[in-house]
């Protein structure tokens, strides 16, 4: 047997080895990741198309994949979307999730800024394409209305967890969701115009007002609380 053979066999092998683990990825995962890029893709056309400008041909080509594909997973536009709105939801709160994971040291200009950003970004934006559609979608108004009551609750615990609040004392609560209301409004601000100075300046005077409301509070199981009361 020449060499060049035995190479050529080899080079045959080698590429039915590789041909042979791409089969034996599981469907199940490929088709995870199809219905992923289906869904990052509803996300992206909501943000920058809107909820009329946002078809099932135009997600299908930014997600580059035929319709067929997308009607596999998502048999209706509603169905496409109604999932869409579920997967805005868990990026919301991963994205919350993740601003800290330290924790934020007392640092509440940090806090302040960081949760104005999210509600600047295109994940709220696309939120808010969610918002005016089911506004007029029956299949869409109470999934959004029972997954933002969820997002909602989760940002103001979150919230009250890096600015230390402390809960138990009157009025906290509502200065802290005050706050939150404040940063949703400049998102919504922020859709026509770029807010960037105007908002620098109020997230400078929010910390300040903050700081004075919520005081030396720290959260609870916070050590430097637990030093003080020992």
């Amino acid at each position: 047997m020449t060499t060049q053979v035995r190479a050529g066999r080899a080079a045959l092998t080698d590429r039915t080895e590789r041909t042979d683990r791409a089969e034996r990825v599981p469907k199940q995962d490929r088709s995870r990741v199809t219905r992923q890029r289906l869904l990052q893709a509803a996300v992206d056309c909501l943000a920058e198309h809107g909820w009329a400008g946002s078809t099932v041909s135009v997600v299908a080509e930014r997600a580059g994949v035929s319709r067929g594909a997308v009607q596999h997973h998502f048999p209706t536009r509603e169905d496409l979307f109604t999932a869409a709105v579920e997967y805005v939801a868990e990026e919301r709160s991963t994205a919350l999730r993740a601003l800290f994971p330290q924790g934020a040291a007392g640092d509440r200009r940090a806090v302040v800024a960081a949760l104005v950003d999210l509600y600047t970004g295109p994940l709220f934006r696309a939120a808010l394409q969610l918002w005016v559609a089911a506004s007029n979608e029956d299949q869409l108004r109470s999934r959004v209305t029972e997954l933002e009551a969820h997002v909602g609750r989760e940002t103001h615990r979150i919230a009250v967890e890096l600015l230390g609040a402390d809960e138990s004392r009157p009025g906290t609560r509502e200065t802290v969701q005050g706050f939150l209301d404040m940063a949703r409004g400049l998102g919504l601000a922020n859709l026509l115009t770029d807010d960037t100075a105007r908002r620098e300046r109020i997230v400078a005077q929010w910390t300040t007002l903050l700081e004075q409301a919520l005081g030396g509070e720290t959260p609870p199981g916070d050590p430097a609380q637990r030093t003080r009361s020992s």
